[in-house]
């Protein structure tokens, strides 16, 4: 994109500078006498912005380099009026610096293919702890391509590199490469018809998406919450970290009792929501498809309503980070049709309304012969 507004913007200069040419050149043919005079015209009328202090547009490139090549034929300095002398010197140094640089530009090795760059700022980009030569060789034995890492390092991004290699890892990645093991949970309000608040709490299983708990109160306590938390553990006896934020809910004996249970808890950063985004996603997914469409009568009908939607979401519902699958892999998933875009013989689909129809769950059933 830069190369091409840098060529454009040369394509603008060289054209004005052409227009100039023919007008020196048509200036050329005319009488001294009939310059001279258009020349006194146009100092009179100049004359007038100068008086006024009108101040002059600012020049452009093509601009700049006219007046430097027309102040070797007239006493330029007498003349000028729309900027300093000093700043005509300027843009002529300017001038000879560029026309210097492009003269004697060492020409070097061409660019690598653009497929190729773009590859070292992927690799860069996703693996923060390698340097350049780590790249180079990465390059050169899994894909067989030959770069030096002099030459890689020219296209890694900024902040990248062998000089600014992170200290530990990302905390998405982290949460990644233990998700089979990670419990993340969170609060979320909602208000019957009513106008009574309720506290939804749910606690869902990084690795699979699955909900694995919800419960709803009115009022939130810490002991409240950890009766919660010890129905969860001892169903998910495989479960070692938890990830919650520092709502003050979350009270420091209760995560001591977490603790004494074999539960390192892991709690996010001041005002970084994303720490917890899994659980977040989830509240979000829970109020689109759910409690954006119905209104909980009493605490009771807002059980009921969760616990169908819950079911529906566990087994039921497709998730795309998943493959797309299903989060409870106990449910049995039809196998993939050798005909991609067919019903297989002697099935039909079969729909069994969610919530009263609000979502639809489909699958195949053998017609009776």
């Amino acid at each position: 994109m830069n190369t091409l507004k840098a060529l454009g913007h040369l394509v603008i200069v060289a054209f004005n500078l052409l227009l100039d040419a023919l007008r020196w050149m048509l200036l050329c043919a005319r009488s001294n006498a009939a310059l001279r005079a258009e020349n006194l015209f146009l100092r009179k009328q100049l004359a007038l912005y100068v008086e006024r202090k009108v101040k002059a547009r600012r020049a452009n490139d093509a601009t700049r380099l006219t007046l430097v090549l027309l102040s070797r034929f007239i006493a330029w300095r007498e003349v000028l009026v729309v900027v300093k002398p000093d700043t005509l010197i300027r843009w002529h140094r300017k001038g000879f610096r560029l026309f210097w640089s492009w003269k004697f530009k060492a020409q070097g090795r061409p660019r690598l293919p653009a497929e190729l760059r773009c590859l070292i700022v992927e690799l860069a980009e996703s693996n923060p702890t390698w340097g350049e030569e780590r790249i180079a060789a990465e390059l050169l034995l899994k894909l067989a391509v030959r770069v030096s890492p002099r030459t890689v390092r020219r296209y890694m991004p900024d902040g990248t590199g062998s000089g600014n290699r992170v200290s530990s890892q990302r905390w998405m990645t982290f949460v990644r490469n233990h998700a089979q093991a990670i419990l993340a949970c969170d609060f979320f309000v909602t208000v019957t018809a009513t106008f009574r608040i309720l506290y939804v709490f749910v606690v869902m299983e990084v690795e699979t998406r699955k909900i694995v708990l919800f419960n709803v109160t009115d009022h939130p306590t810490a002991e409240w919450t950890l009766q919660q938390f010890r129905e969860v553990i001892s169903e998910q006896p495989a479960q070692r970290f938890l990830i919650h934020d520092r709502d003050s809910i979350y009270s420091v004996d209760l995560d001591v009792a977490l603790e004494c249970m074999g539960i390192r808890i892991m709690k996010t950063p001041v005002r970084a929501p994303r720490a917890n985004a899994f659980c977040e996603r989830l509240i979000g997914t829970i109020r689109r498809e759910c409690l954006d469409f119905l209104i909980p009568l009493n605490e009771v009908h807002l059980r009921r309503i969760l616990r169908e939607w819950v079911a529906h979401y566990n087994k039921g519902r497709p998730h795309s980070n998943l493959g797309p699958g299903i989060p409870d892999s106990s449910v049995v998933l039809p196998e993939s049709s050798p005909s991609r875009h067919c019903i297989p013989h002697g099935h039909r689909v079969v729909a069994r309304p969610v919530l009263g129809g609000l979502h639809h769950e489909y699958r195949l059933e053998r017609v009776a012969a």
